[in-house]
């Protein structure tokens, strides 16, 4: 199987409008992730339908049983988050602020403090015309993204059955979610706009990627919105030797597909040849057979 995730290193460049096109274009057996756990976009682009939904539970959480709390203050002293505080003669622990340590049910003389799972998001598997979609949603306040992110891309794999392509939209940034949705994928395609900050994002996005050896592809999107910023991040892909694979120029239909939840390839437009080209640029280049219907 071929792991292919689309990344941008920020927000807004068109990554998920991009992997959704990608999703129509591929002729081979397909399965894809959207490993943007705090806000996944891309079932609404493939009008996908949820089949099964299941709780995530993320790290676990402290909880103090009154029946047995002596309110000696000791979990407060220890506990290096402040999520320990009293009210009231009642000892409570903030899960938002609980870190998991479990290091108060150690200093605890009572025993009254206990480790509790916390369910921190859904996880979702959902049928779509071009094969099975998984995707999640975080809770507002987890810290625990790039453990969610792990199991989309698990139950993606453990549905892929006959797949050849593991397509994953990826999440922003360059932290725990995008080490977690790069682990073990064979390339990235890197989405840039043409800004300056931008460039500084990709920058951090490549560094990060390196460490995990995929083959890399650089595409910019609205290209001529600044051709001058446009120009300068194609000269920097050349610099550090990742092929650009095309640019893709700035249409009204873009915003109208999304609007209407549809992928830009349903239209004929200049943004839509334009991402099949680079799409059969990338295909070459790794050996997949595009969809020809």
């Amino acid at each position: 199987m071929i792991q292919i995730a689309v990344l941008s290193g920020k927000g807004g460049t068109g990554k998920t409008m991009l992997t959704a096109a990608f999703t129509t274009l591929i002729q081979e057996p397909i399965i894809t992730a959207d490993a943007d756990v705090d806000a996944a976009n891309l079932a609404l682009l493939l009008d996908a339908d949820i089949i099964s939904t299941e709780p995530f539970y993320g790290m676990e959480s402290a909880k103090i049983d009154e029946t047995l709390c002596t309110g000696c203050g000791l979990c407060e002293e220890a506990c290096r988050f402040d999520a320990i505080s009293e009210d009231n003669g009642v000892w409570m622990v903030d899960p938002i602020q609980c870190e998991g340590c479990a290091v108060c049910t150690v200093v605890c003389p009572s025993g009254a403090i206990h480790m509790e799972k916390i369910r921190n998001g859904d996880l979702f598997l959902s049928n779509t015309r071009f094969g099975l979609l998984s995707h999640a949603r975080l809770y507002p306040g987890s810290g625990t993204t790039g453990l969610l992110v792990h199991e989309v891309k698990k139950q993606a794999l453990a549905h892929a059955l006959d797949a050849r392509i593991l397509l994953i939209d990826g999440p922003p940034g360059i932290g725990c979610p995008l080490i977690s949705a790069v682990s073990g994928v064979d390339a990235c395609i890197l989405v840039a706009e043409p800004s300056i900050s931008s460039l500084h994002d990709m920058q951090r996005l490549v560094r990060v990627c390196r460490q995990f050896g995929p083959r890399l592809y650089g595409v910019i999107n609205k290209h001529d919105l600044s051709q001058k910023a446009a120009d300068q991040i194609t000269d920097w892909f050349a610099s550090e030797n990742i092929p650009c694979v095309g640019t893709i120029p700035f249409d009204e239909c873009v915003a109208k597909a999304v609007r209407g939840g549809k992928p830009v390839t349903a239209f004929d437009c200049p943004a839509a040849q334009s991402i099949k080209a680079i799409w059969a640029e990338i295909a070459d280049k790794e050996g997949i057979d595009e969809r020809t219907d």
